[in-house]
């Protein structure tokens, strides 16, 4: 029985015959989605009516984790689905999920999810009637929407007036201060060049944003805070827009220090009707892109959020907007909001906004397309719990808070075993994490009846995800929603440069916390000798019998040497460190990935990550990767007489900190260079990233060339 027949079941014995049969159909759709929105605690839950046809079959121009979420959305609704891919995403999981797959080119997106020629050509092919673009590529041009209208093929989104209107940051903003909706200070018009960029801002008062025209997550963005930081950050963010969005158009604006990033998710159909669905609290950024995003808002009290909520829905009606779209604002500490930019299409983290709603956004964005009228009114939309994301990045955490990782997942094990958790991805075990896109994992979400409880859930979330073969920021999510300051809702985009001004180092032990990882390493290696020792079920050598009850072991932690003794309790370990004995408990299956560990009465979920014959072995415990070496006493007093290795010099060479392509190089052999200056420009899933030299110097050897691709570690330039 579905949803809808559960609850006119239930209306019909509650109100009884008369009162019953004197509803209309389009009464008992309205109190059926009233009660459904108010009564639904799951992650994201909405009726579908199998009488109510939208389109036959749809095309989803986009990839990776959003293109998974549409298809299922359209196999619930009863929609066939068509994929694109690139050639090197041939085995994607979208492309494996939709009923029909369609190469249209080679991995470059200017030759493949944003060639729109040859997405024309699969529209026509298939016959799709409907496209969604998900979330960047083509989602926000104006272009591919002219031509799918010219077709006669359904864009799930906006008009083409609307996203140029609200597409457009220079001519949104203008639009905005039309609408009466708060406005930012800041230059109305595109800058010309740098030159021009440094005059206005002088004008607007430093600090300044420059940033994209026609841009979106954090692309093309930079802050300046005098006038060289000016000129360098219009040479990059015209570069990065280019290439993102091809529209190298800029505008500056005044950067409003220490502000909070919340953002305002609206809904519109075609017959004026437009909604408001609360708010997403996206403080936690880094290089001006989301990380951590949370509804609702700890910091918005119900007057705020109204005001709020009400000018996002003027804006929208302004430019008649139809389809999901999110208005950003900027909120400072004394809850003066200010509109950033209009996004129209879904957002990354609109599943935070799904789950204390009970909407499918989605959903709501086919049906208002095929020119269906809202089914809500403004009082139907509640906080119904709290929502926490988490957007699971393939980065090395501890550069720059994420700089990108590539590779092959050998191992992926999504935590949906634990309650309450979302996970939206679009890769599973075997894909490649390459360099030509975005370098996202998943979305995790977690849902609780209050905030406390979200983010308890997303802590053992977190603890209980497995992914091997690239590096991850786990352990940054992890320690960011356990921090003190996230824990009581005191953030701003500022979060991770105010907590972490020296980058982020992982998760600070406690005495406590490195009793309990050094009583578990040593525990494992224990464990592990003992299992070595057996073979199916009994001894590998019956006469050498081992009665051994007790080891003497050095653990390496740090800069620490820690001694530790293991005693052996039955299924338990009784371990002393630091003249102090926990006790250790677990079932010990060493080929699980994931370890459940009782130590004292605490339960940790843990992850060996590696392991060799020289008692090196990484271990994932709270979230950060610790490298620990546990030898007995007798091979730690010989370990001491074994040589170092001698450590690189780096301050003469230059190695590529990340995967990327080269896009520039200012250096040639025999050349000057002065401690910070620029040598070359390496690109990296859509960022443009400046080396610069460590020291003063002549240049000895140049490795690398403007388009050249480069792996993490790479040597690029040697100086003398």
């Amino acid at each position: 029985m579905s949803v809808y027949e559960l609850f006119l079941s239930f209306w019909h014995t509650v109100a009884g015959e008369e009162m019953f049969n004197s509803l209309s159909l389009l009464q008992c759709e309205t109190l059926c989605s009233r009660w459904y929105l108010k009564t639904s605690h799951r992650l994201y839950s909405a009726t579908y009516d199998p009488n109510e046809k939208t389109f036959e079959k749809l095309l989803i121009a986009n990839r990776g984790e959003i293109a998974c979420r549409v298809i299922k959305t359209c196999k619930k609704m009863g929609i066939k689905t068509v994929a694109i891919h690139s050639d090197v995403d041939a085995n994607a999981v979208h492309v494996k999920m939709a009923d029909e797959a369609v190469c249209v080119g080679p991995a470059p997106t200017s030759k493949s999810y944003l060639n729109m020629d040859a997405i024309m050509e699969v529209i026509k092919k298939t016959r799709a009637q409907a496209v969604h673009p998900g979330y960047g590529f083509l989602s926000e041009n104006k272009e591919f929407a002219r031509r799918l209208a010219a077709e006669g093929v359904t864009f799930i989104g906006p008009d083409t007036h609307a996203i140029q209107a609200m597409g457009d940051k220079i001519e949104s903003k203008l639009l905005a201060k039309n609408a009466k909706v708060n406005t930012i200070p800041g230059f109305d018009g595109v800058v010309k060049d740098a030159d021009e960029a440094v005059r206005i801002a002088r004008e607007i008062g430093y600090p300044v944003m420059i940033k994209a025209s026609a841009g979106g997550g954090g692309k093309g963005m930079r802050i300046a805070w005098d006038d060289e930081e000016t000129r360098e950050g219009f040479r990059f963010s015209s570069q990065e827009a280019a290439s993102s969005f091809g529209d190298d158009r800029l505008l500056i604006e005044k950067f409003i220090d220490n502000p909070r990033h919340i953002e305002i998710q609206v809904l519109a159909d075609k017959h004026g009707n437009a909604l408001w669905l609360n708010e997403r609290e996206c403080s936690i950024q880094r290089r001006n892109q989301k990380v951590v995003e949370e509804a609702p808002s700890t910091f918005l009290d119900p007057e705020t959020r109204r005001a709020m909520g009400e000018q996002a829905v003027a804006l929208a009606k302004a430019v008649k907007y139809s389809s999901a779209g999110t208005v950003e604002f900027l909120v400072d500490s004394s809850k003066n909001f200010y509109f950033l930019e209009m996004n129209t299409r879904l957002q990354v983290e609109h599943p935070v906004t799904e789950c204390i709603t009970g909407l499918d956004l989605v959903q709501e964005m086919i049906r208002v397309a095929k020119g269906y009228p809202l089914r809500h009114k403004q009082a139907d939309i509640p906080i119904n719990g709290w929502a926490v994301e988490c957007r699971v990045y393939a980065e090395d955490p501890y550069k720059s808070f994420g700089l990108p990782s590539i590779g092959k997942l050998s191992q992926y094990q999504e935590p949906l075993h634990v309650p309450s958790v979302r996970v939206d991805s679009g890769i599973q075990q075997g894909s490649d994490i390459s360099i030509y896109y975005d370098p996202m994992i998943s979305k995790l979400i977690t849902y609780g009846s209050n905030r406390a409880e979200a983010l308890k859930r997303m802590e053992e979330a977190l603890d209980n995800y497995v992914i091997r073969g690239v590096t991850h920021n786990i352990s940054l999510l992890r320690e960011v929603i356990i921090h003190p300051r996230f824990v009581r809702g005191d953030i701003s985009t500022k979060f991770l440069p105010e907590v972490y001004p020296d980058g982020f180092k992982g998760h600070k032990l406690t005495d406590l916390e490195r009793r309990e990882l050094l009583a578990t390493a040593a525990s494992l290696y224990v464990a592990e000798q003992l299992r070595s020792q057996r073979f199916l079920g009994t001894q590998r050598i019956p006469i050498a019998k081992s009665k051994r009850s007790s080891w003497e072991l050095s653990v390496h932690l740090g800069d620490g040497i820690y001694p530790v003794e293991v005693s052996k309790d039955g299924s338990s370990f009784s371990v002393e460190v630091d003249g102090m004995k926990l006790n250790v408990t677990s079932d010990w299956n060493l080929a699980s990935p994931l370890l459940s560990v009782t130590i004292d009465g605490t339960q940790r979920t843990i992850q060996r990550l590696s392991r060799n014959a020289s008692g090196n072995t990484s271990i994932q415990f709270l979230g950060t990767v610790y490298k620990l070496q546990i030898l007995t006493k007798v091979a730690a007093e010989l370990s001491k007489y074994m040589p170092e290795k001698a450590a690189e010099d780096t301050s003469s060479i230059l190695r590529s900190p990340m995967p990327g392509a080269v896009v520039a190089v200012s250096v040639k052999p025999g050349d000057m260079v002065s401690e910070g200056q620029e040598i070359c420009v390496i690109e990296a899933m859509k960022m443009q990233n400046s080396m610069i030299a460590a020291k003063t110097g002549k240049v000895k050897a140049v490795h690398c060339k403007a388009g050249d691709t480069v792996g993490e570690g790479d040597l690029l330039v040697e100086l003398e």
